[in-house]
């Protein structure tokens, strides 16, 4: 074996590439998304290294053009999950005892094929599969899952250097980390393939086993991550793909004597449920479960009467209307000074006429179609109940239109009630809903920001007051794990905003920092003594003379 204190290369931020008309990348994009348009693709799980083919086929079709079939995939059943089981567990030995630079070499291989030769088609696939434009896909299934992959290696040399900084004479302390015992659960959404990739690599590159299940409308993007990670080198069985239902996944793992920990991003009430059969179950695992999620938000953007317009408007309409409002961390509910809200109103319906709508293959098109049916039905619901309520007012958008996509417009409703029902449920979807208060009531809005839904994910304030910002700063302390002055609730960066939420938006165990990658070792202290004591007694036991 290599013996050395090895250093990796430095993590820098991925530049974001531009993609403005005659761009090479442009041009590159574009045909990998003419190459996926023209064929179907046939996708399997992955199990044990092998591709595994159930024959229980479920299709692929862009939210924006959903009568184009891209592909169909092989969708599993209990004894998939238990054979995926079976292989993580056999796979665990060998991993687990791979020196650490290795791994390390593994993961940063596949942060430089997704910058180099899989960067357009793993953005074409999340352009295609859940309808993102050309920037979003960019920052998400580019930049944002190669800076995961390459911070989380300098992340994981930094783990292994924490030492005790004391040993006694005759003594060395030491301290290792260990992989978690038994296998990790990565459950991921739809909305970034980032966090697709993310979930089960960072709990892989601290030496565990993974059993992955991505969302359904994730697997077009998922299949081709899965492709970089084999390419790089992960082993057979440390990272294993499959499709199958929630309940069905669930059953098998979470009364499974090995399972060790949970990767999640989703639903708070989804979330809410594993936790309660983990418990319920705690007495069937080798060991307590790590429980790591990052779950839903109810966003906000709080604007202080000293607040610059275009600044505000910036953040609002960007921070609600970018990827159709489907972040975890998008602008749902706004709070504007009445002395600004004429101003503000202006300069969004302005803008927001100026959106160009349709599908992803057209690069001026800012705004694409939400992720399926369900979603768009859920949204239609809530804006045919706005417009049917006199205290409320549609002040933008309020449209929508599944003939060829499930597209919404963007939307902006104005309310009366601060504590109205989309001021208050996360509605994942292009709506923001828009409460304006009187200036002087600038305190009890505060108020009402902080204790309005269950949720802490992400939360922006718009102030140039200096006072008020150090104020609205402390007050707000707890109502967002990533807070943001005078900036959109969104865009969070890996290594330099950790990402993570508290109250019913997760663990805020900070994806994209050490915190995240600590849940997935467990510590052993080993304490060596070179000259041991060869006698019990000790010298307060001697007798007086």
């Amino acid at each position: 074996m290599l013996k050395g204190f090895f250093n990796v290369p430095t993590p820098q931020n991925e530049p974001v590439l531009n993609y403005g008309p005659r761009s090479v990348e442009r041009a590159a994009l574009k045909a990998a998304l003419d190459e996926a348009r023209s064929k179907q693709i046939d996708i399997p799980m992955y199990i044990g290294g092998k591709e595994v083919r159930s024959g229980k086929l479920q299709e692929l079709r862009p939210p924006h053009d959903h009568q184009h079939l891209l592909g169909t995939f092989h969708y599993g059943d209990a004894g998939h999950v238990t054979a995926a089981i079976d292989a993580a567990l056999a796979a665990k030995a060998d991993w687990e005892e791979m020196p650490w630079e290795h791994r390390a070499a593994i993961f940063l291989k596949a942060a430089d094929l997704l910058a180099g030769p899989y960067r357009a088609k793993v953005n074409a696939a999340t352009m295609l599969g859940q309808s993102k434009n050309a920037y979003q896909a960019e920052i998400d299934s580019a930049c944002e899952l190669i800076d995961f992959l390459r911070f989380n290696v300098f992340y994981m040399t930094q783990i292994y250097q924490q030492q005790p900084p004391i040993s006694g004479k005759g003594i060395w302390n030491r301290l290792e980390q260990r992989p978690l015992e038994g296998f990790v659960f990565a459950l991921t959404p739809f909305n970034f393939s980032a966090i697709a990739g993310n979930l089960p690599s960072s709990a892989a590159m601290m030496g565990n086993v993974v059993v992955w299940k991505p969302a359904n409308t994730q697997v077009y993007a998922a299949n081709v991550i899965m492709q970089v990670f084999r390419e790089a080198g992960v082993p057979d069985g440390v990272i294993n793909l499959v499709y199958v239902d929630g309940p069905t996944a669930g059953e098998v793992i979470f009364n499974h004597p090995d399972f060790a920990g949970i990767h999640f991003t989703g639903s708070t009430g989804v979330f809410q449920n594993i936790w309660k059969t983990i418990g319920n179950n705690i007495h069937k695992y080798k060991t307590y479960p790590r429980i790591v999620g990052e779950t839903g938000g109810k966003d906000f953007v709080l604007i202080h009467p000293s607040a610059d317009v275009d600044v505000a408007n910036i953040a609002l309409i960007r921070g609600a209307f970018e990827y159709q409002g489907q972040k975890c961390s998008a602008a749902s509910r706004a709070y504007i000074p009445k002395s600004l809200w004429p101003a503000i109103k202006e300069k969004m319906q302005s803008d927001i006429a100026t959106f160009k709508m349709g599908p992803v293959e057209d690069f001026e098109n800012f705004i694409n179609a939400v992720i399926d049916e369900k979603s768009f039905d859920k949204l239609a619901k809530y804006i045919d109940a706005a417009k049917q309520d006199k205290s409320v007012e549609i002040i933008t958008g309020g449209n929508y239109d599944k003939s060829k996509g499930w597209f919404i417009e963007p939307t902006v409703i104005k309310v009366n009630d601060p504590y109205y029902v989309t001021m208050c449920e996360e509605l994942f979807g292009p709506v923001l809903t828009v409460y304006v208060y009187d200036d002087k009531d600038f305190d009890k809005v505060v108020d009402i920001v902080d204790k309005t839904s269950i949720y802490a994910l992400t939360g922006a304030i718009i102030a140039q007051d200096r006072y008020a910002i150090a104020d609205m700063t402390h007050r707000l302390r707890n109502a967002a794990g990533n807070f943001y002055i005078n900036d959109k609730p969104t865009g969070a960066v890996v290594g330099q905003q950790p990402f993570g939420g508290a109250r019913g938006s997760g663990t805020n165990d900070k994806a994209g920092s050490m915190i995240n990658l600590l849940r997935w070792v467990s510590p052993r202290t080993i304490k060596e003594t070179f000259d041991p004591p060869k006698d019990y007694r000790y010298p307060f036991l001697q007798k007086e003379v």
